[in-house]
């Protein structure tokens, strides 16, 4: 009789808090115009969202870039590919218009229904199952880009550099402001079941970017990214981290599959990421979306756009 009283404890507590009583497939995907750069159709891009089969979407670069379009000067142009995906997919979708530090043509797209956003577009409130979740999506600046800076590539007016500290120090001054709004903007979240960052941060981890990892070659030197650092140190999860936590075996490279890895004119690069954070969470799984190719987890014939997409499952 003891071991049923416990049983029926324990299974009452869980209950009770709800733990792990929610799944999410969350999916971060800059779709490089959903296939306008290229000329295309969606239908490419909405296959990759198919073969992932995410819940919710951060999406970044929904609409094209200028041509042409300059380290320091790209602004987005033509309509947003957002409502045409979630008709397709039966989702929910939210157009992120303001323009500010942390935004280039974002939009969140979701299975589940969509509240009132938060006060400078960065995020939005989702009604699962009747939890309140947020999912924040955002897209940083990328120029200066410091793993550029440190390689002696050109990339608009940005001066070369050779240290961490410099590394460190133009990165905040690309992208803190962008950070500040996102960690104003979060204040809305407070209280709801879990929280989810996604994004093209166009900055490096510092999970990545290790002593390890610059020994072995992957990268110049060892750099404490302070934009991954911040939402660390703020209780949230690089999901692909915690389930891959050796950089040196696992790469992870979002950055680009349209290019070399062995050039020396560009660097192969973690800059896509699933950021998550709640009570009780737990990252079931992670994977890399990408070409059919050494780099990706999940592959995807024909890969449509510049970037691999991050996908995080987690449970909360």
């Amino acid at each position: 009789m003891k071991n049923y009283a416990i049983l029926a404890a324990l299974l009452g507590i869980i209950a009770a808090t709800g733990a792990h009583s929610e799944t999410l497939r969350v999916l971060g995907f800059n779709i490089y115009g959903g296939g306008a750069n290229d000329d295309k159709g969606i239908e490419e891009t909405l296959a990759a969202i198919k073969a992932a089969n995410p819940d919710v979407i951060g999406m970044q670069e929904t609409r094209v870039e200028t041509d042409p379009c300059e380290a320091d000067y790209c602004p987005a142009a033509g309509p947003s590919v957002a409502k045409a995906l979630a008709d397709a997919l039966g989702f929910y979708y939210y157009d992120q218009t303001q323009e500010n530090a942390a935004l280039w043509a974002n939009a969140i797209l979701s299975r589940y229904p969509i509240g009132e956003a938060s006060k400078n577009d960065l995020g939005v409130p989702l009604d699962v199952n009747g939890k309140t979740v947020w999912l924040f999506n955002i897209h940083l600046d990328d120029s200066p880009y410091q793993p550029y800076q440190l390689l002696d590539i050109e990339y608009g007016a940005a001066p070369f550099i050779k240290t961490e500290a410099q590394a460190v120090e133009f990165a905040n001054s690309t992208r803190k402001p962008a950070m500040d709004v996102l960690f104003a903007d979060m204040q809305a979240a407070q209280g709801a079941a879990a929280v989810f960052v996604t994004g093209d941060f166009n900055e490096p981890s510092h999970h990545d970017w290790t002593k390890a990892a610059a020994d072995a070659g992957h990268h110049p030197i060892a750099v404490a990214w302070p934009t991954t650092k911040r939402l660390t140190e703020g209780g949230f999860v690089d999901t692909y981290r915690a389930v891959y936590p050796d950089p040196v075996a696992k790469p992870a490279y979002t950055w680009t599959p349209r290019y070399d890895e062995a050039a020396t004119d560009d660097h192969p690069d973690r800059i896509d990421f699933v950021f998550a954070k709640g009570a009780g969470l737990k990252v079931n799984s992670a994977a890399i979306l990408g070409e059919d190719g050494p780099r990706s987890d999940i592959k995807v014939m024909p890969w449509p756009s510049d970037h691999r997409a991050s996908l995080a499952e987690v449970s909360f």
